[in-house]
């Protein structure tokens, strides 16, 4: 018989409900194989063991005295090192945050508490959510569960390698270009990115304010529909947060997609250097769905490939905004000198790593005066026109599929010194952000190296129970959700 920390939240929340098992058992377990597997894989930042197990204890006895609070009562969730909790320290993996505990706590965590999981620990990310491989952690770099030799992606990969991993059932990532969908792909998860303003932003520390959002990482649809219904929702500490009903996302998972209408856009399987295995990996999923009753239709973004250019021009202008606080006075370390001036320069040069520090700098070179038209604005033009792209598209169809990546994942250290390069890797999931669309990644095969592949699904505005329908028909059609790395 499996080990708990095999099983996926909904097995774990029928054995709790039957008895079968305590959360302190589930705890126990997870913690045992962190302890077994974490330091090859460097998933996690920091572990809450005690008041992990103390708060499974408080669950059981809800359990046994009746007033469970709901089918994920005691049930372990790994959390993004950038949503802040007074429980806890949060670093954004960056020095400048070290012993950083924040008085409030984020909506997510609040909402996901309140309804009784357990947050097991803090996970590891590129410092600030911003890289693609998880290699620009000041901690340490984080290695793909399914070849340690090779990156887990980015930036979310801690989340998607203790998912991955079975280290946790489930965790929580964001994704501001592609930060759960690519490290999910890379990894053999599932990783959801809702509509922008789905979920609540509030406690998320930003990196770009206007891409930004909160998703779950699990390993089937139906895990993603259980963690969504939680997080999604209006918030009234978030001003950006969508005033929209909740379906219940879980009546979408009917296994039927009949009818459904699935657009392939043409720009995405025809892009210079994409691995041609992995795109045949995408067409082999793209059949299943077509064999499960699903039509197929050819669509054209034809501004897509500048996605990727308006992206790292918008994202970068954010940040550098949203990172100017970080100064040595309110918050984080505070490097010592003579005036503040210098302060300011100390804290930012020894706190921040070599990728921030060249984001922040690109960004506020197209914010400045005399380049802010010439870059800056005509980037939001470009994103005004891929939102018309991906109109037009859906006039046509009901889901996009594409790659989530242009190639499986790379080895540690490989594009280390070409930030360029490794930019492109986020090629076909950072228009779903600029367009501020829901999309998903589903494990759908490995490539020649053995190393898992996705298929991303992109949906309108507010349309997550299209996206978890087809998810789920096409993981009832195969068995890659199932499989896990040997460790």
């Amino acid at each position: 018989m499996s080990q708990p920390h095999e099983r996926s939240v909904a097995e774990l929340s029928a054995q709790l409900e039957s008895g079968a098992l305590s959360s302190v058992e589930i705890i126990r377990d997870c913690l045992e194989r962190i302890r077994a597997t974490d330091q090859a894989l460097g998933a996690f930042i920091a572990l809450r063991e005690s008041d992990a197990l103390r708060e499974a204890e408080a669950s059981d006895q809800r359990r046994a005295s009746g007033e469970c609070l709901g089918p994920v009562d005691g049930i372990p969730i790994a959390v993004k090192d950038n949503l802040v909790s007074p429980d806890f320290e949060v670093t954004c993996a960056s020095r400048i945050l070290k012993g950083f505990r924040s008085p409030y706590e984020a909506s997510v965590l609040t909402r996901l508490r309140a309804a009784g999981m357990v947050v097991l620990g803090t996970t590891n990310m590129d410092e600030f959510a911003m890289g693609s491989s998880c290699e620009n952690s000041a901690v340490r770099p984080a290695a793909n569960p399914w070849n340690p030799e090779y990156i887990p992606g980015g930036s979310s990969g801690g989340s998607c390698v203790a998912v991955a991993a079975r280290q946790v059932p489930c965790a929580l990532g964001s994704d501001t270009g592609g930060s759960i969908r690519q490290p999910a792909a890379h990894t053999g998860t599932l990783g959801f990115k809702p509509t922008y303003g789905r979920v609540s932003r509030y406690g998320l520390i930003a990196f770009a304010s206007s891409l930004d959002q909160i998703g779950p990482v699990t390993r089937d649809a139906r895990d993603a529909a259980l963690l969504l219904q939680l997080i999604a929702g209006a918030d009234a500490h978030d001003s950006t947060s969508v005033d929209a009903p909740v379906p219940d996302y879980a009546s979408s998972l009917t296994g039927d997609v009949s009818g459904l209408r699935v657009g392939i856009p043409r720009e995405f399987f025809e892009a210079e250097g994409a691995d041609p295995v992995y795109l045949e990996r995408v067409r082999a999923a793209v059949a299943e769905l077509e064999a499960a009753g699903a039509k197929t239709i050819e669509v054209s973004l034809p501004t897509a490939p500048y996605g990727i250019a308006a992206y790292y021009l918008i994202c970068t202008a954010e940040a550098s905004s949203n990172l100017s606080r970080y100064d040595g006075v309110k918050y984080g370390i505070r490097s010592e000198a003579d005036d503040y001036r210098e302060m300011y320069r100390r804290t930012r040069n020894e706190g921040f790593g070599d990728e921030v520090k060249r984001r922040i700098l690109l960004g506020t070179y197209v914010l400045s005066a005399g380049y802010y038209d010439a870059y800056y604005t005509k980037a939001q033009k470009v994103r005004t026109l891929i939102r018309r792209d991906f109109s037009r598209a859906f006039e046509a169809c009901d889901v996009l599929a594409t790659p989530t990546a242009p190639a499986a994942a790379w080895k540690l250290g490989e594009l280390a010194n070409d930030p360029l390069q490794m930019y492109l890797a986020d090629i076909f999931t950072v228009s779903v952000n600029l367009a501020g669309l829901p999309s998903v990644s589903i494990p759908c095969g490995f490539d020649s190296e053995g190393l898992p592949t996705g298929l991303q699904l992109i949906a309108p505005a507010l349309e997550e129970s299209t996206l978890l329908r087809a998810a789920d028909a096409y993981q009832r059609q195969t068995e890659w959700h199932r499989q896990a790395p040997s460790l």
